[in-house]
This record gives structure tokens, sequence and C-alpha cells, in this order.
């Protein structure tokens, strides 16, 4: 509707009056003839507006109508009724109903259960099946944090893992994956502590014991979301061993360990530089540290303060020298900690500052003199060359402060507020300090100026706060000696690093390792096993000196130790619940209220899952694993850390093998963030979910209401119709497709429906296959024996092509290249079987030659059999539900499930290859494309039939395509097909093909009305031409900030519609030749 439209609607909705007009609301006037046409005129324009409004509403009401229709038609809901006699645990009745199409829900319904209550997921099922099989596979799951749900990064995690060990225990190995969940320390305390603060309860309030009772309420409440999400993924873990990290039997492992590292020197107490979370309260592990990379001046949001705190700017200023009017200028990015300054270092060659050596300067705000010293490391270039010095809160400054005996000043307290020795900004919070240190130096006329400075400032992941450098008395691990035991594990190829570029980062990480801090200030995790002595007759000493520390397993253990050691009995000897009180027994100890670093338990877990220290039967079979699968991202922080410990405390590697997988990121190349919204459970994606229940999620979780309005957008951007239901099989299978040795997972949710689509083709060819190919009376042979049967070339083929996918499968699996496998698998089934394979069938199941008939139902389910065998470790639901339809070989004697039937072997196929058969049928399908392209590009109707003559170069060929005239007929919809030597004489008019330098097909126009397909192609050529000659000119005009991934999405569609043309033009030039005939 235009202008002109509007304007006539609007006029007309006026009331009417019958040819008559009022007049200020009087007497009706006569209108004259004129007005009358005018508007018989303008209410007609406004009916047929209204037509053309209710038109495309009604079309597509009953677009909508008729697709419900369709769809009950074609899924009847009773046909997707489960059993009603079924009980939980029992075999899936699959003769209950065979559904017309794949639906996710009716094929993941009742296998897991089964599965689990007949212990196929354990090793004593593989021991007690396969008896003489000695080889083993062992692998302990990534423990999720009990904090959350999974996300897709843990869903790639357990696509991976379950993949290998079902294939592992399909080839009749003893297969044990250990299942479990981490306290995961900080999360899940910052968890607890959020929900408490909502009903005004702080954990000090509470207490230490009665908070610890509310976050195990908590654990047991949202704990077994994680494992309901492993078993939704199909993964095979072994349930009856499943593992906590605070279990009693893996805390009895932390506690040995701390203790006899403790006893060796390697744990040890010592006072340094930590990542300090002042909203914490607690020292955080690097892992936990974000490194927000700024371009220059920047404000950003920071716990406990109103408004946004300045970063990315470097200012200098001057301090004056003692006894001088000169004075030395430096620059800092922190202010604030010019407070803790104890120092100015300058290079040794640098000319400028020689004379100022050993000289002092003031300090502007307290009483202290600064010496000037003399340090290689400085960069003379760098700024003025003169660099303040502080020691207690720079890891470099406090380095340098060592090699010069400087004073080591703490300028903050753990809540961030500045301490009494601040003078005038005592007590005031840093970044407010920030701000009044920057106008006292201005006051002082010794500000010089403010720049722009690039720089990276630490977050901290959990509380968003900035990390400050804290020197604090904490428990650290001494990781000299077994690093370089973990370094030579791989140079000397006793560990293998999958794919093996992870070597490099391996040995930077191992040969620059620092000592690593184990204690945090929590309360929730493995409580410190050491005690501080105090004395009844002496002050107590500072509680950094590790002479006055004692570790145990137990108290009573602890107090025989103090015993020992200070020559007092051990009834004099008594536990203290006040760290400041004194005893009333000559010695009091009290136990280090800090936790253990999540990592150093997760560092355990290959072994302490099986009882270690205990010499457990589960222990001796079971360690040393033989993989280590989980994400690159991790591979200092958990998996180094595994070795160093395994090698230490069992003297044996704790796996030989690490495989680590490539990162999930979004469709964007984005890192998966809660903010960004992007961050999806794998369940959304299994059973699909809307756009507004994705928004209905974000407002559980912690992010704050700004967060949420950004989450939300991207939602809306990525998933405006939300997630469309998918199921754990095409989500496994897609997942593992994506995998790229070496690099990131960029996930787009339309890749996961592609295979749900696969899914359905699965079932689809399956079902006919059962229902019309084989039929309900078919028997397999108990032993298929191709030399015994009459095998058509086709049967033949479909047996090479399946060993090929048997090989590349095996392969995949062996190297840990899973993309492989899912690409053998797909390419198996939907283009060998599907597409080739059945459709021939086809026309040997409706011929008359019964052992042919035979032949290729006996092949076709071998080939099902296979197929369905080789998919099973990624597609474990739909595997099942279909091999449980098929005829067993020998129903008495063969495995119940598909999970522990034998996997397909490479040896046990060769015999099947054969290139130079596959290369014939390769000819045939490249004449059967050539066709199905031609009668395309002729607008053939479907069902139409013509003759096929395919003109061969040589007598070769034509000997090799003779067999296959049957196939061809019935794959390209021809009447008949004749396979003729050069020179045979075409009769009619035909399309024209060469299929390389083999032969030609030619296919009959006879049935074409060539002038009105030629007017047809006239007029697509038109529109073609215009939307190049559009696409060129925009191409020709770009501007520069037209992004290069548009350029070259724009240049290949370009690139398609010359192809396009190109074919356009020659059929038209064929139907001209036709029409001028």
């Amino acid at each position: 509707m235009d202008a002109g439209d509007a304007k006539d609607v609007a006029v007309m909705t006026k009331p009417e009056t019958n040819g008559t007009a009022e007049v200020d609301g009087d007497q009706p006037v006569e209108k004259s003839a004129t007005q009358l046409k005018k508007e018989a005129k303008k209410k007609d324009k406004l009916e047929k507006f209204q037509a053309k409004k209710e038109k495309p509403v009604a079309a597509v009401q009953l677009k909508v109508e008729e697709k419900a229709a369709k769809v009950k038609k074609e899924e009847n809901e009773d046909d997707f009724q489960l059993d009603p006699a079924y009980t939980v645990g029992e075999k899936k009745n699959v003769l209950y109903r065979f559904p017309p199409s794949y639906r996710r829900s009716y094929v993941e319904a009742q296998w897991y259960e089964w599965w689990e209550k007949e212990g196929f997921f354990t090793p004593e099922y593989s021991l007690e099946h396969n008896p003489g099989r000695k080889e083993k596979f062992v692998m302990v799951i990534p423990p999720p944090n009990v904090t959350g749900t999974l996300h897709l990064g843990h869903a790639i995690t357990n696509s991976v893992e379950d993949a290998l060990t079902r294939w592992h225990r399909m080839r009749g190995d003893v297969s044990l994956w250990v299942p479990g969940i981490d306290h995961a320390g900080i999360a899940t305390q910052v968890v607890v502590e959020k929900r408490l603060a909502k009903a005004g309860i702080s954990r000090h309030t509470l207490g230490r014991e009665k908070f610890l009772d509310e976050v195990w309420k908590w654990k047991n409440e949202k704990g077994h979301f994680i494992y309901d999400q492993i078993k939704r993924m199909g993964s095979s873990v072994d349930w009856k061993r499943v593992r906590f990290t605070m279990d009693p039997m893996l805390n009895k492992a932390v506690v040995e360990a701390f203790v006899r590292l403790h006893d060796e020197g390697i744990i040890y107490r010592s006072k340094r530089l930590v990542n300090w979370s002042c909203t914490l309260k607690s020292c955080i592990s690097d892992i936990e540290v974000e490194k927000k990379e700024l371009m220059g001046r920047t404000f950003l949001s920071v716990p406990g303060y109103t408004s946004k705190v300045e970063f990315g700017v470097i200012i200098s200023f001057a301090y004056p020298i003692e006894n001088s009017s000169e004075e030395i200028v430096v620059a800092t990015t922190r202010i604030e900690t010019m407070l803790g300054d104890t120092g100015i270092a300058v290079h040794p060659d640098d000319e400028r500052y020689k004379h100022l050596v050993g000289r002092f300067a003031l300090h502007p705000f307290l009483d202290r003199r600064m010496p000037i010293v003399a340090d290689k490391e400085i960069d003379l270039t760098f700024g003025t060359g003169a660099v303040k010095i502080t020691p207690a809160h720079d890891h470099n400054d406090y380095a340098i402060g060592q090699r010069h005996n400087l004073d080591v000043i703490t300028i903050l307290k753990e809540d961030g507020t500045l301490r009494d020795n601040c003078g005038q900004f005592s007590g005031m919070k840093r970044f407010d300090a920030r701000k009044a240190v920057l106008e006292a130096i201005k006051e002082k006329n010794l500000f010089k100026g403010v720049a722009d400075n690039p720089m990276v400032v630490p977050v901290c992941s959990r509380s968003k706060d900035i990390v400050e450098p804290l020197l604090m008395a904490q428990w650290f691990v001494d990781c000299k000696d077994m690093a370089e035991q973990a370094l030579n594990a791989v140079q000397t190829k006793a560990l293998r690093l999958i794919p093996d570029m992870h070597a490099k980062i391996w040995d930077h990480w191992l040969v620059n390792i620092r000592d690593w801090c184990i204690s945090r200030q929590l309360w929730w995790g493995h409580r410190i096993p050491a005690y501080l002595v105090t004395f009844r007759d002496k002050t107590n000493a500072n509680d950094s000196d590790k002479e006055i520390w004692i570790s145990g397993r137990t108290l009573e253990e602890v107090k025989q130790r103090a015993s020992e050691k200070f020559q007092v009995p051990v009834d004099d000897i008594s536990e203290l619940f006040d760290r400041h009180a004194k005893p009333r027994t000559a010695v009091g100890l009290f136990q280090d209220e800090d936790v253990l670093d999540t990592w150093f338990s997760s560092a355990l877990f290959p072994f302490s899952v099986f009882g270690w220290p205990d010499k457990t039967e589960d222990l001796e079979r079971y360690y040393p694993t033989s993989l280590l699968e989980t994400g690159s991202d991790i591979l200092f922080f958990w998996v180094a850390r595994m070795v160093m410990m395994g090698l230490k405390l069992t003297g044996k590697l704790p796996f030989s093998d690490v495989y680590l997988h490539s990162i999930v990121r979004d469709a964007h190349g984005r890192k998966m963030s809660k903010s960004l919204g992007n961050v999806i459970d794998p369940i959304d994606v299994i059973e699909g979910i809307t756009l507004d229940a994705l928004h209905a999620q974000l407002l559980t979780g912690n992010l704050d209401a700004t967060e949420i309005e950004k989450a939300k957008k991207g939602q809306k951007e990525d998933f405006p119709e939300g997630i469309p239901e998918c199921g754990t099989d095409a989500l496994r299978f897609g997942l593992c497709a994506g995998l790229k040795q070496g690099s990131d997972i960029n996930l787009d949710i339309s890749q996961i429906q592609g295979y749900r689509f696969f899914c359905n083709k699965l079932w689809n060819a399956l079902r006919f296959a059962m229902l019309h190919s084989l039929g309900a009376d078919f028997k397999p042979v108990a032993v298929f024996d191709p030399p015994g049967l009459k095998l058509s070339p086709v049967d033949l083929w479909i047996l090479s092509r399946a060993a090929n996918a048997v090989t590349e499968c095996d392969s995949g699996f062996q190297e840990y290249d899973l993309s492989r496998v899912t690409r053998a698998c797909h390419s198996f089934w939907l283009y060998d079987l599907c597409d080739v394979y059945l459709e021939c069938c086809k026309a040997v199941l409706t011929g008359s030659d019964e052992l042919a008939k035979e032949a290729a139902k006996q092949t076709l389910y071998t080939v099902m059999d296979i197929a369905l065998r080789l998919i099973s470790p990624l597609m474990p639901f739909i595997s099942e539900e279909l091999f449980q339809r098929l005829p067993r070989r020998n129903p008495k004697s063969d495995p119940p499930s598909i999970c522990v039937t034998p996997y397909p072997e490479a040896a046990a196929h060769s015999s099947w290859m054969n290139l130079e058969l596959e290369a014939r049928v390769d000819l045939m399908m490249k004449i059967v494309n050539g066709v199905r392209s031609l009668r395309a590009d002729y607008n053939f109707k479907k069902s139409e039939k013509v003759p096929l003559m395919i003109i061969c170069r040589n007598e070769t060929v034509q000997e090799e395509l003779k067999p296959f005239e049957i196939y061809i007929r019935t794959l390209t919809m021809s009447s008949e097909v004749s396979v003729a030597s050069e020179g045979t004489k075409v009769e009619g008019n035909s399309a024209v093909l060469p299929v390389g330098d083999k032969c030609t097909i030619n296919v009959s126009l006879q049935n074409i009305d060539a002038k009105l397909e030629l007017e047809r192609l006239t007029d697509k050529l038109s529109k073609l031409n215009v939307t190049m000659d559009k696409l060129g000119k925009s191409m020709t005009a770009y501007s520069d900030k037209v992004p290069e991934d548009v350029r070259q999405r724009d240049q290949e569609k370009y690139q398609q519609q010359e192809v396009e043309k190109a074919k356009l033009e020659e059929v038209m030039s064929t139907l001209k030749k036709i029409t001028s005939a």
C-alpha cells in the first residue's frame, strides 16, 4: 500500500451517509456525481486493500492447518507409544511399536536404565564375558564443578570420552570410566554465600560448622543435576564407583598427600606474594584470574564501589632527592601503591642517574627515605628509566627488593582498605585512595602528567574484583623436582600428549614453573591438616615460621609428633579452638583454618578414586589409568599437576596418553560466557527450548541486571526462534564431527540440527529395509560367506565400501581422530548405503532372480549391522534401538546389547576391499549424477521416464558399464538404458554431457516442449542478469568498512551465479537448435 492508499483508507473510515454529506453536523447535503464516483473508487480501493491484508493471513492459516493435518496423518501419537507394561530397568520392548519416523523422546527412552541394570558399564562385565582378554582401558572423568549444570564444554568431554570408552568396551577390553564431581571450593562457597545473603544471612553469622552444613545441604540438593545430565548424554560411566572430591575416601588421600609432602619439605609455609581477591578475602589460583586487556583509558565496575574506576592510564610524578633541589621522575599505573614504595631503581649504565645511585629520595607523605639502587633488569629506554619499587605489591618489584635488601611494606588489608601505615590515607578503600593520592601529589606540585597506557588488568573470575598482589604467609608446594620428572616423561615418550603441538606448551610451563600456593582462606574444602604450635610460657612466634607448624593424619598423631619435637608429654598438649588463645597446657595446637586449593585434591583424582593410599583391589587392578582426556585450557593447572603428584606419590605416571580436545566456542568464535548469553545447557539442545525459556534461565544465575540484558540480546541474535530439539545422538555426533586437533570448535546449533536430520535418515533407511527390502520372514545366515552367495557387482561394491568405513573408523579411534570416524560413518550411511545401495536393491528385489534377491538381502543385512556397530560409540541410543530391531544371526549366543557387541575390525573385512570395482561404480554414479543434472536443467517432471544412451570411448568402458545398466536405469528414472560404442548414432534430439574421458551421456528430449522451455529459461536468465548486475555494482563500490568475510561471501555468490548463467546459456543453445530445426 502506498501513501495514497493510506490517505484513501483514512477518508473512507468515516461513517457512511448514503450519498449525502453533513455540514457542521447539521442538514445532509446531496453529493455530486463526481463526488459519488470518487468515493466509489475509494471504497473499491479499500476493499482491495482489506482483501490484500486478509489473503496472506488466510494463506498462512491454511498452510499451518495443512501442515498440522499432514503431521497428524504421518505421526499418529499412538505410533510412538511405549509399552505400558514396562518397568524401570527392563529391556525395552521394541516389538510393541515401530514408529514411522525418528523421534528423539521415543528412541532415547528406557535404554539407559537397562544398560545400567545389566552392568554393561562395569569392568566386571567385561571380565566375566571376556575372561581371556588382558587389555584394559581405564579413564577418570574430569570432575565437573558441583556449582551448576553442565554446558557444551562438558558435553564435548562426555561425548569424546564415552565414544572412546564404548569403542574399547566393544573391542572386548576391560573398560572402566570413573565418574565424579568436584567440590569446587571458591565457586561453591560463593554460590552458597549469595544464596544466604538473599535471606540476610552471612557465613560469619552462622559460624563455620553451620555454614558447612548449609553447603552440604546445597550439594545434596543440586549435585544430582549433573549426574542426571551425564546420564542424559548417554555416558557409560560406572556408577558403582562414582566419586565426590570431599568423600571420606578422597579426603583421606588428600590428608595423606599433604602430610607426606610436608614431612619431606616439599610443602612448606612461607610469606610470599599471592593473587588476592579483596571481595572473597582469599588468595586465588592463576586460572581464576582473567586477564582483561585494555587499549587505553577505561572505566571498569569494581565490587564495593558505586562509581566506575579508571584504568589504562600511566601517571608520572616526582620524588624529591634528599638534601638536594633535584627530583627523580617515575611512572605508575597504580598510583596508590606509591604509599608502599621503599626504593627507586635505575640501570647502572644510565648516565642520567649515575650520580644519584646510593642517595635517597624522600616520600612526600610519609617519614621514609628510599634508596636509589642500580639494577641491570631495568630498561633504561622505557619511560624515564627510573622505576619506583613496591616490593609488597608487585612480583617484579619484590624480586628487585630482595636483591637490594629493600624494606617490604604491606599497605593493603585483606578487605582492600589501606593499613594504618599510610598516613593521611589510612583506612581508605584502595581505589578511593587512588584518587586522593593523585590529588595530594598535584597539591605538592609533584605531578608530571598522565597518558593512555595499554595494559592488562587482572580480574577475579569468581568475584569480578581486581586482583591484588599481596604479601601473605601461605602454604606452598616446591614443584621444581617434580616438574623435571614430568618434563622427562614427555621427552622420553613415556607420556604422550595428543596432539603433540602441546609438548611445547608443556615444556614452557614446567621449565618456568613457580612454587604452587595451595592454601585458600575459605571454609568449604579440605581443611589443611597442619597445626600451629603455641606455648604456655613463650610468646607466640610469627605464623610464617615453619618450625612451629606440625602436620598429621589425625590429632593424636600431631600430638605425638609435637611431643617428640618439643619434648613435652602428650598429656600436656591440648587442642585450641581460638588462634590467639593461650594454652592451659604446656603446648597448644590450633588447626589452620584455611583449606587446600581445589586443584590439590583434583591432582590426586586418578589414584584417590581407587582408594589410595590403601592398597585396594581397584588400585592394584586399574591404576595407572590408560588415558586422560580433557580440554587444552587446563593442561598445566590440572594435567601437569596430576602427573607430578602421580609420579611423586605412587611412583607411576597416572596415565600414558593425554588427549586434549578442542575448546568449544560459539558460532562467532567467542568464548562461552554467561554474560554473552552463549553458555548452553546440553539438555536444551537435546530437548529444544524457546527463546523466552532461555531468557528465564538467566534470572536464576548470578548475573547483574546489565549483564542479563546483554545476555538476552545475545540469545535473541543467535537463537531468535529458540534452540530446536536435536536429541542426544545428534548432539554427540555433531560435537565429535567438529573436533579438529589443534584448533577450537566454532559451534553452530544448525550443524547439530543437521545431524538430527541424519538420525531420521538412519531410521527411515533401516525401517524401509526391515519392512520392504528384507521382509518379515527374513533370517540372516549364521555366518556371512560372500563366495557362497550369488553377489552382484553392487553387492560386492557395498561390501568394499563397508570395509573402507571399518578401516577409517578403526584408524580414527586409534589416533583419537573422532571427526574422521564421524566422516566415515556419515558418508557410508548417507551416500553409500542410502543413496546408492538401497536404491540399487530395489531393481534386484523387484526382479525374478531368487538367488540374486537372497544375496542382496544377506548383503544388506550385513552392511546395516556393520554400520550400526560402527556408529554405536557415537550414537548409542539410535544404534541400540535399530540394532534391537534387526534379527540376530545366533539369537541364543549373540550379546544382548550393541554396546557389548564386537566392534567391526579392519583385519576381518580387508578381503572385501575392491578398489577396481569401486572405480567402476564411481563412474556409474558420475553418469547417474550427470543425468540427474540434465533432467534438472531441462525441467523434467520427476516421474517422467525417457531413454538414455551412454556412448563409451572404448570397448573396455563399455564392458565395465554393461553389468550396471539395470542400476543406472533405476537411479536415473530412465525408460531404457543403452550402453553403446563410439560412433553409434543417437536418434532424435538429446541433451549431451561428457563424463570425463570415459563416455558421453545422451538424455532424450523427445518429450520436451522446446519453445515453452526456452521462454522459461529466457525469463530466468533475464532475472539472473539483473541480480548479477546489482551484486557486481555493489562489489565495485565497496567501502573500507565492508568486512572481509562479507567481501568473500559476495565473491563466492557471484562466481556461483556465473556458473549458473553459463549452464543456462548452454541449455538455451541446445533448445534453440531444436526449435530452429
